[in-house]
Protein backbone atom coordinates (compact mmCIF):
# COMPACT_ATOMS: atom_id res chain seq x y z
CA UNK A 1 0.00 0.00 0.00
CA UNK A 2 1.12 3.53 -0.78
CA UNK A 3 1.14 4.68 2.88
CA UNK A 4 3.21 1.69 4.02
CA UNK A 5 5.56 1.96 1.06
CA UNK A 6 6.26 5.58 1.98
CA UNK A 7 7.13 4.59 5.56
CA UNK A 8 9.37 1.75 4.43
CA UNK A 9 11.10 3.59 1.60
CA UNK A 10 14.15 4.31 3.75
CA UNK A 11 14.51 0.77 5.10
CA UNK A 12 16.56 -0.32 2.09
CA UNK A 13 18.81 1.65 -0.22
CA UNK A 14 21.84 1.35 -2.49
CA UNK A 15 25.19 2.68 -1.31
CA UNK A 16 26.83 4.93 -3.84
CA UNK A 17 30.63 5.30 -4.00
CA UNK A 18 31.85 8.46 -2.36
CA UNK A 19 28.76 9.04 -0.18
CA UNK A 20 29.08 8.82 3.62
CA UNK A 21 25.93 6.69 4.01
CA UNK A 22 23.12 5.23 1.97
CA UNK A 23 20.31 7.12 3.69
CA UNK A 24 18.86 4.11 5.50
CA UNK A 25 16.81 5.14 8.52
CA UNK A 26 17.10 2.72 11.44
CA UNK A 27 16.87 2.57 15.24
CA UNK A 28 13.45 4.23 15.26
CA UNK A 29 11.05 3.86 18.16
CA UNK A 30 8.67 0.98 17.58
CA UNK A 31 4.92 1.53 17.73
CA UNK A 32 3.19 -0.17 20.70
CA UNK A 33 0.74 -2.79 19.50
CA UNK A 34 2.68 -3.48 16.29
CA UNK A 35 4.89 -6.58 16.39
CA UNK A 36 8.44 -5.49 15.60
CA UNK A 37 11.91 -6.89 16.09
CA UNK A 38 12.06 -4.96 19.38
CA UNK A 39 10.15 -6.11 22.46
CA UNK A 40 7.86 -4.03 24.69
CA UNK A 41 7.83 -3.43 28.46
CA UNK A 42 5.84 -6.64 28.99
CA UNK A 43 8.43 -8.61 27.00
CA UNK A 44 11.23 -7.17 29.15
CA UNK A 45 9.53 -8.15 32.39
CA UNK A 46 7.92 -11.48 31.56
CA UNK A 47 10.27 -12.74 28.89
CA UNK A 48 13.53 -11.68 30.49
CA UNK A 49 13.53 -10.92 34.22
CA UNK A 50 10.66 -12.87 35.82
CA UNK A 51 10.01 -15.67 33.32
CA UNK A 52 13.16 -17.74 34.01
CA UNK A 53 12.44 -17.95 37.79
CA UNK A 54 11.50 -21.59 37.73
CA UNK A 55 9.49 -22.28 40.90
CA UNK A 56 7.07 -19.38 40.42
CA UNK A 57 4.12 -19.30 38.03
CA UNK A 58 4.10 -16.25 35.76
CA UNK A 59 0.65 -15.29 34.51
CA UNK A 60 0.42 -13.42 31.21
CA UNK A 61 -2.59 -11.33 32.20
CA UNK A 62 -4.41 -10.24 29.06
CA UNK A 63 -5.15 -11.63 25.57
CA UNK A 64 -3.47 -14.90 24.60
CA UNK A 65 -1.16 -13.50 21.89
CA UNK A 66 1.40 -11.79 24.15
CA UNK A 67 1.78 -14.86 26.33
CA UNK A 68 2.23 -17.09 23.30
CA UNK A 69 4.82 -14.70 21.85
CA UNK A 70 6.89 -14.50 25.05
CA UNK A 71 6.53 -18.22 25.79
CA UNK A 72 7.91 -19.49 22.51
CA UNK A 73 10.91 -17.25 21.96
CA UNK A 74 13.52 -17.95 24.66
CA UNK A 75 15.37 -21.09 25.76
CA UNK A 76 16.00 -20.54 29.47
CA UNK A 77 17.38 -23.84 30.78
CA UNK A 78 16.50 -25.02 34.27
CA UNK A 79 16.79 -28.06 36.51
CA UNK A 80 13.52 -29.42 37.84
CA UNK A 81 10.40 -31.33 36.87
CA UNK A 82 8.21 -29.28 34.54
CA UNK A 83 4.67 -28.88 35.85
CA UNK A 84 5.61 -30.16 39.31
CA UNK A 85 8.18 -27.79 40.82
CA UNK A 86 9.30 -25.85 37.71
CA UNK A 87 7.10 -23.90 35.31
CA UNK A 88 9.36 -21.95 32.91
CA UNK A 89 8.22 -23.63 29.69
CA UNK A 90 4.51 -23.66 30.54
CA UNK A 91 2.28 -20.81 29.44
CA UNK A 92 -0.30 -19.39 31.83
CA UNK A 93 -2.68 -16.78 30.46
CA UNK A 94 -5.96 -15.22 31.53
CA UNK A 95 -6.97 -15.27 27.84
CA UNK A 96 -8.81 -11.94 27.86
CA UNK A 97 -11.88 -11.70 25.64
CA UNK A 98 -14.00 -8.72 24.66
CA UNK A 99 -16.31 -9.14 27.66
CA UNK A 100 -13.29 -8.93 30.00
CA UNK A 101 -12.31 -5.60 28.45
CA UNK A 102 -15.86 -4.31 29.01
CA UNK A 103 -16.54 -5.71 32.48
CA UNK A 104 -13.02 -6.01 33.91
CA UNK A 105 -10.82 -9.02 34.49
CA UNK A 106 -10.30 -9.04 38.27
CA UNK A 107 -12.79 -11.86 38.90
CA UNK A 108 -11.21 -13.91 36.13
CA UNK A 109 -7.78 -13.35 37.68
CA UNK A 110 -9.02 -14.51 41.10
CA UNK A 111 -10.48 -17.68 39.52
CA UNK A 112 -7.22 -18.28 37.62
CA UNK A 113 -5.09 -18.01 40.78
CA UNK A 114 -7.43 -20.43 42.60
CA UNK A 115 -7.13 -22.94 39.75
CA UNK A 116 -3.33 -22.64 39.68
CA UNK A 117 -3.12 -23.34 43.40
CA UNK A 118 -5.21 -26.47 42.93
CA UNK A 119 -3.42 -27.73 39.81
CA UNK A 120 0.16 -26.85 40.81
CA UNK A 121 0.37 -27.02 44.62
CA UNK A 122 4.21 -27.02 44.67
CA UNK A 123 4.52 -23.56 43.12
CA UNK A 124 6.32 -21.19 45.50
CA UNK A 125 4.80 -17.97 44.22
CA UNK A 126 2.94 -16.23 41.41
CA UNK A 127 3.59 -13.11 39.34
CA UNK A 128 0.93 -11.25 37.36
CA UNK A 129 2.49 -9.83 34.20
CA UNK A 130 0.18 -7.10 32.86
CA UNK A 131 -0.47 -6.77 29.16
CA UNK A 132 -1.72 -3.55 27.56
CA UNK A 133 -5.49 -3.91 28.20
CA UNK A 134 -4.97 -4.29 31.97
CA UNK A 135 -3.57 -0.78 32.28
CA UNK A 136 -6.06 0.68 29.79
CA UNK A 137 -9.14 -0.56 31.68
CA UNK A 138 -7.63 0.00 35.13
CA UNK A 139 -7.85 -3.49 36.67
CA UNK A 140 -6.63 -3.49 40.29
CA UNK A 141 -4.11 -6.33 40.17
CA UNK A 142 -2.46 -5.06 43.38
CA UNK A 143 -5.68 -5.56 45.36
CA UNK A 144 -6.15 -9.06 43.93
CA UNK A 145 -2.52 -9.94 44.77
CA UNK A 146 -2.80 -8.75 48.38
CA UNK A 147 -6.14 -10.50 48.94
CA UNK A 148 -5.01 -13.84 47.50
CA UNK A 149 -1.65 -13.68 49.28
CA UNK A 150 -3.46 -13.23 52.60
CA UNK A 151 -5.89 -16.04 51.75
CA UNK A 152 -3.00 -18.40 50.97
CA UNK A 153 -1.15 -17.73 54.24
CA UNK A 154 1.24 -15.02 53.05
CA UNK A 155 2.17 -16.61 49.72
CA UNK A 156 4.30 -14.38 47.47
CA UNK A 157 2.06 -12.98 44.73
CA UNK A 158 3.63 -10.14 42.76
CA UNK A 159 1.66 -7.73 40.55
CA UNK A 160 3.89 -6.35 37.79
CA UNK A 161 2.70 -3.22 35.97
CA UNK A 162 4.58 -3.98 32.75
CA UNK A 163 1.89 -3.06 30.22
CA UNK A 164 3.51 -3.06 26.79
CA UNK A 165 2.51 0.50 25.91
CA UNK A 166 4.51 1.87 28.85
CA UNK A 167 7.77 1.53 26.95
CA UNK A 168 8.81 1.26 23.33
CA UNK A 169 11.52 -1.29 24.14
CA UNK A 170 12.15 -4.12 26.57
CA UNK A 171 14.35 -1.92 28.71
CA UNK A 172 11.58 -0.22 30.70
CA UNK A 173 10.15 -3.68 31.36
CA UNK A 174 13.46 -4.68 32.95
CA UNK A 175 13.30 -1.60 35.19
CA UNK A 176 9.66 -2.24 36.19
CA UNK A 177 10.45 -5.91 36.95
CA UNK A 178 13.47 -4.90 39.06
CA UNK A 179 11.29 -2.46 41.01
CA UNK A 180 8.72 -5.23 41.57
CA UNK A 181 11.45 -7.43 43.10
CA UNK A 182 12.42 -4.53 45.35
CA UNK A 183 8.85 -3.72 46.46
CA UNK A 184 7.25 -7.17 46.62
CA UNK A 185 10.18 -9.45 47.53
CA UNK A 186 12.86 -7.48 49.40
CA UNK A 187 10.56 -5.04 51.21
CA UNK A 188 8.24 -7.81 52.43
CA UNK A 189 11.05 -9.80 54.10
CA UNK A 190 10.86 -9.68 57.88
CA UNK A 191 13.67 -11.01 60.11
CA UNK A 192 11.61 -14.19 60.63
CA UNK A 193 11.16 -14.69 56.87
CA UNK A 194 14.79 -14.28 55.94
CA UNK A 195 16.56 -17.34 54.52
CA UNK A 196 17.84 -19.79 57.11
CA UNK A 197 21.43 -20.29 56.06
CA UNK A 198 24.82 -19.48 57.49
CA UNK A 199 26.45 -16.70 55.44
CA UNK A 200 30.15 -16.91 54.59
CA UNK A 201 32.69 -14.30 53.52
CA UNK A 202 32.66 -15.73 49.99
CA UNK A 203 28.94 -15.47 49.11
CA UNK A 204 28.24 -13.96 45.69
CA UNK A 205 25.19 -13.62 43.46
CA UNK A 206 25.18 -13.86 39.66
CA UNK A 207 22.88 -11.07 38.49
CA UNK A 208 21.52 -10.67 34.96
CA UNK A 209 22.24 -14.14 33.59
CA UNK A 210 19.24 -15.88 32.07
CA UNK A 211 20.82 -19.30 31.45
CA UNK A 212 20.02 -19.18 27.74
CA UNK A 213 21.52 -22.46 26.64
CA UNK A 214 23.13 -23.17 30.03
CA UNK A 215 25.53 -20.22 30.27
CA UNK A 216 24.71 -19.43 33.92
CA UNK A 217 25.71 -22.97 34.90
CA UNK A 218 29.11 -22.41 33.27
CA UNK A 219 29.60 -19.09 35.08
CA UNK A 220 28.59 -20.69 38.36
CA UNK A 221 31.10 -23.54 37.96
CA UNK A 222 33.95 -21.10 37.28
CA UNK A 223 33.10 -18.94 40.30
CA UNK A 224 32.77 -21.95 42.59
CA UNK A 225 36.08 -23.40 41.39
CA UNK A 226 37.65 -20.06 42.41
CA UNK A 227 36.41 -20.69 45.95
CA UNK A 228 33.34 -18.44 45.92
CA UNK A 229 29.88 -19.62 46.97
CA UNK A 230 27.08 -18.69 44.57
CA UNK A 231 23.98 -18.17 46.71
CA UNK A 232 21.73 -16.90 43.91
CA UNK A 233 21.52 -16.52 40.17
CA UNK A 234 19.10 -14.12 38.50
CA UNK A 235 17.10 -15.25 36.97
CA UNK A 236 18.08 -18.22 34.83
CA UNK A 237 17.48 -21.48 36.74
CA UNK A 238 16.65 -19.19 39.67
CA UNK A 239 14.15 -19.60 42.48
CA UNK A 240 12.17 -17.41 44.84
CA UNK A 241 14.39 -18.55 47.75
CA UNK A 242 17.47 -17.31 45.86
CA UNK A 243 15.84 -13.91 45.25
CA UNK A 244 15.14 -13.67 48.98
CA UNK A 245 18.69 -14.74 49.87
CA UNK A 246 20.44 -12.21 47.63
CA UNK A 247 20.59 -9.32 50.16
CA UNK A 248 22.98 -11.54 52.17
CA UNK A 249 25.54 -11.71 49.33
CA UNK A 250 28.94 -10.03 49.75
CA UNK A 251 29.19 -9.20 46.03
CA UNK A 252 26.86 -9.01 43.05
CA UNK A 253 28.51 -10.20 39.84
CA UNK A 254 26.61 -8.43 37.06
CA UNK A 255 26.38 -10.13 33.67
CA UNK A 256 23.73 -8.19 31.71
CA UNK A 257 24.02 -4.58 32.85
CA UNK A 258 21.11 -3.46 30.71
CA UNK A 259 18.53 -5.58 32.49
CA UNK A 260 19.69 -5.67 36.12
CA UNK A 261 21.64 -2.50 36.91
CA UNK A 262 18.57 -1.06 38.69
CA UNK A 263 18.24 -3.73 41.36
CA UNK A 264 22.04 -4.01 41.71
CA UNK A 265 22.27 -0.28 42.38
CA UNK A 266 19.43 -0.57 44.91
CA UNK A 267 21.21 -3.42 46.73
CA UNK A 268 24.43 -1.40 46.79
CA UNK A 269 22.64 1.59 48.33
CA UNK A 270 20.39 -0.29 50.77
CA UNK A 271 22.40 -3.37 51.71
CA UNK A 272 25.94 -2.18 50.95
CA UNK A 273 26.56 -4.96 48.42
CA UNK A 274 29.15 -3.80 45.85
Amino acid sequence: PEKTAKRRAKHLNVHEAGKSDCGVKSNLKSIPGVMTIRGCAYAGSKGVVWGPIKDMIHISHGPVGCGQYSWGSRRNYYAGTTGIDSFVTLQFTSDFQEKDIVFGGDKKLVKLIDELEELFPLNNGITIQSECPIGLIGDDIEAVSKAKSKEFGGKTIVPVRCEGFRGVSQSLGHHIANDAVRDWIFDRLTPEDKPKFEPTAYDVAIIGDYNIGGDAWSSRILLEEMGLRVIAQWSGDGSLAELEATPKAKLNVLHCYRSMNYISRHMEEKFGIP
